[in-house]
């Protein structure tokens, strides 16, 4: 199905607003960091399934299809993979144990530079349930995931997926 010009606008700024994005520059913006390197080779269910196993409570015993459908309000601004560009968020790949505002070639608002933060599970999900509230001055409009199995399932598929290595 092609869509119209109208539509694709459209559907371009309901994409951008789910991230609080306007188009106009206000908000945090990534620096073109050029195409992305090739992707690592994709794990198997059966090595999925294990990390998720190898994870802590409650996050082990998390719904991985999910956390993977959770995240697609997130894709619009974010990607995961090692390497992979910086949007109108930055990068995720491993997210985990590093300290806030630390991916190269990405403007971040200046609370998030000052805030000290280095990004675990429950950061996260504070983060995730309402990121304004959670950290006044974001520049990430985004509202939140409000169910708690959801944001569990969610970081559940970020370890996962951006290259989480449990202790």
């Amino acid at each position: 199905m092609r869509l119209g010009p109208i539509l694709a606008v459209a559907f371009t700024a309901t994409a951008l607003a789910a991230c609080g994005q306007s188009g106009s520059g206000s908000s945090d913006e990534a620096a073109s960091s050029g195409p992305a390197p090739a992707a690592a080779p994709e794990m198997s269910e059966a090595e999925k399934q294990a990390l998720l196993a190898s994870l802590p409570a409650p996050y082990n015993t998390a719904d991985l299809a999910n956390g993977e459908a959770k995240f697609a309000l997130c894709r619009s601004c974010h990607t995961i993979t090692p390497g992979g560009a910086n949007m109108t968020g930055p990068n995720l790949h491993g997210v985990f144990g590093r300290k806030a505002a630390q991916v190269d070639k990405f403007r971040y608002s200046e609370a998030l530079k000052t805030s000290g933060i280095v990004w675990d599970a429950s950061h996260l999900d504070q983060w995730l349930a309402k990121p304004m509230t959670y950290l006044p001055g974001t520049k990430m409009s985004f509202a939140g995931v409000k169910d708690e199995k959801d944001r569990i399932d969610l970081i559940a598929f970020l370890m996962v997926e951006t290259g989480h290595k449990p202790e």
